[in-house]
């Protein structure tokens, strides 16, 4: 059984306020340790208010890479486009001086440079589906092994199993090389597939036991 640390709000607004002061607090620390700060966070509709609460807290926003966790092989001007999502929610106001790191790059060795530039990631906020998946590691991907290997590359192209289109996303070596993670969850549905994601049992089946086992301390957030 994997052991995590778990904390759960009485509501997703004040789980979203929470959090978003919590990374606030870490994002501070690790500039005052460096001078700089790495940030991942997630796409999807989810963490949108999360990504709001955070984008008005004071920090050094100029000296802070924001990173998606994955993305879409699609244009911006997508509505499924997390780079989309995280600019509307979170890059504005004092938070447009931060640098965002735009994964989304014709040349796959420019992806790479890009974030390795930016690498390791100080604070990683990430969501987790009904099916364990977690960034864009999908159970049933046919690239699923070598984006789980130890020796993969800082970014992965991923074809997930019955979604519309291909993706992009950060390894697990990449993901579980983060200072502090943090996921986030909503919903009862969430929650059982949490529990059977701590049992023991292959990685591949469960893709976020690779992320609940990382190094760093994981606390996983939680509001019905």
């Amino acid at each position: 059984m994997i052991e995590v640390a778990r904390q759960a709000y009485p509501d997703r607004d004040t789980l979203m306020r929470d959090l978003a002061e919590l990374v606030a607090d870490q994002l501070r620390a690790a500039h005052a340790g460096k001078g700089h700060a790495t940030l991942a966070v997630p796409g999807g509709t989810t963490p949108g208010p999360f990504l709001e609460a955070l984008a008005e807290a004071d920090l050094a926003w100029a000296d802070v890479r924001v990173l998606p966790t994955d993305e879409r092989m699609v244009s911006e001007l997508s509505s499924r486009s997390n780079a989309r999502l995280i600019r509307g929610t979170l890059l504005k106001g004092r938070a447009a001086a931060a640098q965002f790191v735009d994964m989304y790059e014709p040349i796959l060795g420019a992806r790479r440079a890009r974030v390795a530039a930016v690498l390791p990631i100080d604070v990683l906020v990430l969501g987790m589906g009904a099916d364990m998946h977690t960034a864009s590691l999908f159970p049933g991907a046919p690239e699923l092994d070598a984006a789980l290997a130890d020796d993969a590359p800082e970014i992965v192209e991923i074809t997930p199993p019955g979604q519309p289109e291909a993706r992009l996303t950060l390894s697990a070596p990449v993901l579980r090389g983060a200072g502090v993670i943090h996921i986030l969850i909503t919903g009862a549905d969430k929650v059982a597939a949490l529990e059977a994601a701590l049992k023991d049992g292959p990685v591949a089946e469960a893709p976020v036991r690779a992320v609940l086992t990382a190094p760093a301390p994981v606390t996983v957030h939680y509001a019905e």
